[in-house]
């Protein structure tokens, strides 16, 4: 067994190579079978000395959009400098390939390397567009067709997602934080892994995935689930409620400290403790005690109950009627306590969510929760001296204005028993020292959550003279997608941070980028692939290409040209055309030329040197910048042009028209 074999079958995906990790699955066998019937069938035919250059690129951009991010090199360079058919791959193609193939291709496949193979590609990292190859492919026929499937999975998927990432990095802005959560929802193991490598280089922060963190040193964030929250239900569960003060090292109650600050921020933040949740301020302070100066909670999982809730459960006509000016409306325009499945819910009505509602209303960014009359009718939560026993009851009534119940109170009530419980524990950490990090928010309208969020931290920072409290963080998450951001932006968010998962990793805009991998040249001959769909003609022959920059440093075009032809000079007037559209065509005097292949492998050895992951995020961002912002913005994007040279424009319908058959009229 060689050492591809032997690292798999210790168990292990990934393995060793020196500075690379190598994926195991990446192997000459993770190809379609055609590939190498074709091998057999060029063999047979005596083309083992054929040579041909094939060209590696996409027709068309994803996501409605005028640009696309080229990811994946190092690992097509990784999969040629270990490509090797083993003994136990041989055996296997034996018994799976048809009868009657000759022994003697066997053998051949055996002794196969791609010593003898030169790739040109651009830089990883680079915006790339539709018909310019993003790699090129010289070498012997069967070999350079045998790498076809592999490079193509290689380049696909990691492509797509870092350009994915790229437009979630554009319309968050440079300032609000993104992590990709995506793993439990990403296609299995591999499709996670990359997703997090791609997504962090097209401009993450940061990833759940604790493999992806190890193998590719992205930083690792998270929080913890609802879950956590629920496994307490009263804090008599809490088994430790000590923590030693960060500076002195004098064990304090925790417990002790949250309880009293929630009893004080009950007036500040108008909230009354009988709404909050005992079960959650125990996991708050269980949670806290392990992570003081990590203390991230997620504020959204208790809907407390009450008499209000309970009546408008039965009778939701009324609630839905209800038009009050204390009651904040939700981003679709409805008010809070709309009924949705016999639930009075503030965060989804009519299946819209995140602020996002088919008319395009907004929540209000400057809307208060208004003070509300409750009487209380039996004992409110109570809780000793020793703070071993708490008995929660809460039946209350809501005064009422000509027949009608305000609900301001229970807007949004389990948000506010997270934001009151948090507020607590956080202020009861700094007493010992400890800042808290922040908040998580994982369901309702994200927008006026974010936003009241914000306002109860500048009001605790101002009352309890804690100034850190206004730069707590808020995070959010819950089916979070380009669009969503687009439209919290508008609504004046307060949000830090996004947790972004499902539509990130699985790419739901476009699940595909379509690269295609085309021969272009044999033995030195032009070859065309013709169709009644123009989109599909592919431009013959071996070629290079240029980008043409103006004068204030933006990309202009870019420009392919047969190999024998010179690069463009700057200052120099050059003619651009459309590759199949006669009329269209344009002189270009560039203030700078960037030659965009660089040849990346070539007898047996990688000859560049290779960044990091981190450099290649840098990559990405410095690329995007050369690009009008017109031709970056989501809606109606302009589309950047890619020309050919008037020798290659000439040659190409010259060999369309040799290759396009004649008709025939009777």
């Amino acid at each position: 067994m060689n050492d591809r074999e032997l690292s798999c079958s210790a168990g292990g995906q990934f393995m060793d190579r020196g500075r690379m990790n190598q994926n195991g699955v990446v192997q000459p066998l993770l190809t379609d079978l055609y590939q190498i019937t074709m091998a057999y069938a060029y063999w047979k035919s005596d083309k083992t000395d054929d040579t041909a250059v094939f060209d590696l690129f996409f027709r068309n951009n994803p996501f409605h959009g005028e640009f696309t991010i080229f990811a994946g090199l190092e690992e097509c360079l990784k999969f040629l400098d270990s490509f090797h058919y083993s003994q136990s791959d041989i055996e296997y193609l034996k018994q799976t390939l048809p009868e009657g193939i000759e022994n003697e291709f066997f053998e051949y496949l055996g002794n196969l390397t791609a010593r003898d193979v030169t790739l040109y590609a651009i830089d990883e990292g680079t915006v790339a567009f539709p018909r310019v190859p993003i790699i090129k492919i010289e070498g012997p026929l069967i070999i350079v067709q045998l790498l076809e499937t592999t490079l193509l999975t290689l380049v696909n998927y990691a492509s797509l997602m870092a350009t994915n990432a790229a437009r979630y990095r554009m319309v968050a802005g440079k300032h609000v934080k993104l992590l990709e959560f995506g793993l439990r929802r990403a296609q299995g193991p591999d499709g996670g892994l990359s997703a997090s490598k791609y997504s962090y280089t097209g401009g993450f922060d940061g990833t759940s995935n604790v493999l992806a963190g190890k193998l590719f040193n992205i930083p690792v964030k998270g929080t913890h689930a609802h879950a956590y929250i629920t496994s307490f239900s009263s804090i008599g569960e809490l088994k430790t409620r000590l923590i030693k003060h960060k500076q002195t090292g004098v064990m304090e109650d925790l417990l002790e400290r949250a309880v009293h600050h929630r009893q004080l921020l009950s007036h500040v933040l108008d909230v009354s403790t009988e709404e909050s949740s005992e079960g959650e301020l125990a996991a708050m302070v269980s949670y806290a005690i392990a992570f003081p100066d990590g203390f991230m909670a997620l504020v959204d999982t208790y809907d407390v109950k009450s008499r209000d809730t309970e009546q408008a459960n039965t009778e939701p006509k009324l609630i839905n009627e209800i038009k009050s000016e204390n009651s904040p409306p939700n981003a679709n325009g409805l008010q809070n306590g709309q009924q949705k499945n016999g639930q009075v819910n503030g965060h989804k009505t009519n299946g819209h969510q995140n602020g996002i509602s088919q008319n395009g209303s907004k929540s209000p960014k400057d809307t208060k929760i208004q003070d509300t009359k409750i009487s209380t009718t039996a004992t409110a939560t109570t809780t000793t001296a020793t703070l071993k026993t708490t008995t929660t009851t809460i039946p209350t009534t809501t005064t009422t204005s000509k027949g009608t119940a305000y609900l301001p109170k229970y807007v949004e009530k389990s948000f506010r028993s997270g934001l009151l419980n948090f507020s607590a524990v956080a202020l009861a950490l700094n007493d010992l020292g400890y800042h808290a990090l922040g908040i998580r928010i994982d369901s309702g309208d994200l927008a006026y959550l974010s936003c009241l969020a914000r306002e109860a931290f500048e009001k605790v920072a101002e009352r309890f003279k804690v100034p850190w409290f206004n730069k707590l963080t808020i995070v959010a998450s819950n089916d979070i997608n380009e669009d969503t951001i687009l439209s919290l932006n508008e609504q004046g968010h307060k949000i830090d941070c996004f947790g972004i998962g499902t539509h990130l990793v699985t790419c739901q805009r476009q699940p595909a980028l379509g690269c295609v991998y085309k021969l272009v040249e044999i033995n030195g001959q032009p070859r065309i692939k013709l169709s009644q769909d123009v989109e599909k003609v592919t431009m013959p022959g071996n070629k290079n290409a240029y980008r043409l920059y103006s004068a204030d440093g933006h990309a202009l075009i870019d420009l392919l040209q047969k190999v024998s032809e010179p690069p463009p000079a700057v200052g120099q007037k050059v003619l651009c055309r459309h590759p199949f559209q006669e009329s269209k065509r344009a002189y270009v005097i560039p203030s700078h030329v960037e030659s965009l292949f660089k040849v990346y492998w070539k007898s047996g050895k990688i000859c560049q040197q290779l960044p990091t992951l981190e450099q290649v995020r840098e990559k990405v961002q410095i690329s995007l910048k050369t690009l009008r912002n017109d031709h970056k913005r989501t809606l109606n994007p302009t589309p950047y042009k890619v020309a050919v040279s008037d020798n290659l424009y000439n040659f190409i319908h010259d060999l369309w028209l040799q290759n396009a058959p004649i008709g025939e009229l009777s």
